[in-house]
């Protein structure tokens, strides 16, 4: 929308041993499992109206080639050696679990899988030979890690002291893996792998063409926020890698007040919301009624009333307005200029900031303004009494309606686009933005 060149990247982290035990349950090659779910995560693309650029899936030939060029650039540096790794293991978070980090012994967002005891010998990336430089680059770069809590926390884990972690599993016992290079008995962990995605969807290890987008900026749930801010950081810097340009971490979205899971029957589905909402209207709720930085909740009673709000705020708007300037003036207005810099600043701003809210907040300010102005001057009424105020009303209205079409566009596309179309040269009339339900 700036005019800038971009490349966003999403896709699915395909390997380790949680996968491949689904796959297994389900009587399937683990490819042919992952390729399934990859199809279905891609159709979210057409669903909520998204554009990225690359849909990357990690069992890509080409993603494990550059996994194991990096693993060897990490090994050349001295940071991979061969030990004994004995912990206990969630499967749910493909992580080692420290006797503190349990509740009754079990993993906190995993309480319903036993913990696995590993006792392997695997090869160990040395991240304790990276607390200073890694707690020089969160110095260096304050805006690093979003928002400034989360920052704030990892650099309170970092400065505790790190501890190497291991980076391979053996293959006999889970051999769905990118295989260790020089070592076919061994598979890389799941994590090693699967961050190395964000530069080999950019072609790494050929540092030409698309590669000139990297350092990028990541997004990551809160409970990634170590692997992402930390642990891949201190990998970048040992295969000789820029480190990322920031990290943006943001909570979990909760349905009816409780963590979503299949056994409590409250996951929701994003396809039924689409073909029971529209995509505009979930978009407008995550993004305004979701913090960008905290968990957010997803209740139906709420998506009616967010879509109401559309429907009585925004669509109302477009609708009665269109109407009346085609009724009384053939659709032609005039042109109005209204100076919108500093509008569009709070705009720039809230982007800047991944506040996603504060962007719709300043849009549907102009959304109320627009209301308003109908309300008090009855361009209805006013046009049998002075035609030629009633139009500079209508017109001054217009001008309003086509910057809220302009600055919904990275938001909800899709209204965005129908509102300029109907409010170009010559206004036009068209079914409502955001048609009643029945309840």
């Amino acid at each position: 929308l700036r005019g800038e060149e971009v490349i966003f990247n999403t896709g699915t982290d395909e390997h380790g041993q949680k996968i491949y035990e689904k796959a297994l349950e389900e009587g399937k090659e683990p490819k042919v499992y992952v390729d399934e779910y990859a199809a279905k995560f891609d159709g979210l693309k057409e669903a909520l109206n998204l554009s990225y650029t690359n849909f990357i899936q990690t069992s890509d030939p080409k993603h494990e080639a550059a996994a194991q060029e990096f693993w060897k650039r990490c090994e050349a540096r001295g940071d991979i050696y061969k030990a004994r790794y004995r912990v206990k293991y969630c499967v749910g978070c493909e992580l080692e679990k420290t006797d503190s980090e349990l509740v009754d012994n079990q993993c906190p967002v995993h309480p319903n899988l036993e913990l696995q005891l590993i006792d392997e010998e695997n090869y160990f990336f040395k991240f304790s030979n990276y607390q200073q430089p890694l707690l020089d680059l969160y110095e260096k770069h304050p805006d690093f890690v979003v928002p400034e809590n989360r920052l704030r926390e990892i650099k309170t884990f970092v400065e505790g002291g790190l501890k190497d972690f291991s980076i391979s599993r053996v293959a006999s016992k889970m051999p769905w893996g990118v295989p260790v290079p020089g070592d076919d008995a061994q598979v890389m962990y799941v994590w090693f792998d699967a961050l190395v995605n964000y530069i080999s969807t950019l072609g790494w290890p050929d540092e030409s063409g698309a590669f000139a987008f990297w350092p990028g900026v990541q997004v990551a749930g809160k409970d990634n926020l170590r692997q992402q801010s930390a642990m891949w950081q201190a990998m970048l810097l040992s295969a000789g890698v820029a480190p990322s340009k920031q990290i943006f971490i943001h909570g979990f979205i909760t349905s009816g007040g409780q963590k979503m899971s299949k056994s409590l029957g409250n996951v929701v589905d994003p396809f039924d919301e689409v073909n029971e909402y529209g995509t505009d209207a979930l978009r407008y709720y995550l993004l305004r009624e979701i913090p960008s930085h905290d968990d957010g909740d997803f209740s139906r009673a709420r998506m009616e009333e967010r879509y109401a709000e559309l429907a009585n705020r925004l669509g109302n708007l477009v609708s009665r307005v269109a109407a009346m300037s085609v009724k009384y003036f053939d659709g032609k207005l005039d042109d109005v200029q209204v100076d919108w810099s500093a509008r569009e600043k709070v705009l720039d701003d809230a982007m800047e900031q991944y506040d996603f809210k504060a962007y719709l907040d300043e849009i549907f300010s102009v959304v109320d303004e627009a209301n308003e102005e109908v309300d008090k001057k009855e361009p209805f009424k006013l046009v049998k009494q002075d035609e030629a105020a009633a139009k500079q009303v209508l017109s001054t209205i217009a001008s309003q309606i086509r910057w809220i079409g302009s600055a919904l566009a990275p938001v909800l596309p899709h209204c965005s686009e129908e509102i300029l179309r109907r409010y170009g040269t010559i206004i036009q009339t068209g079914e409502g933005l955001f048609p009643r339900r029945d309840q």
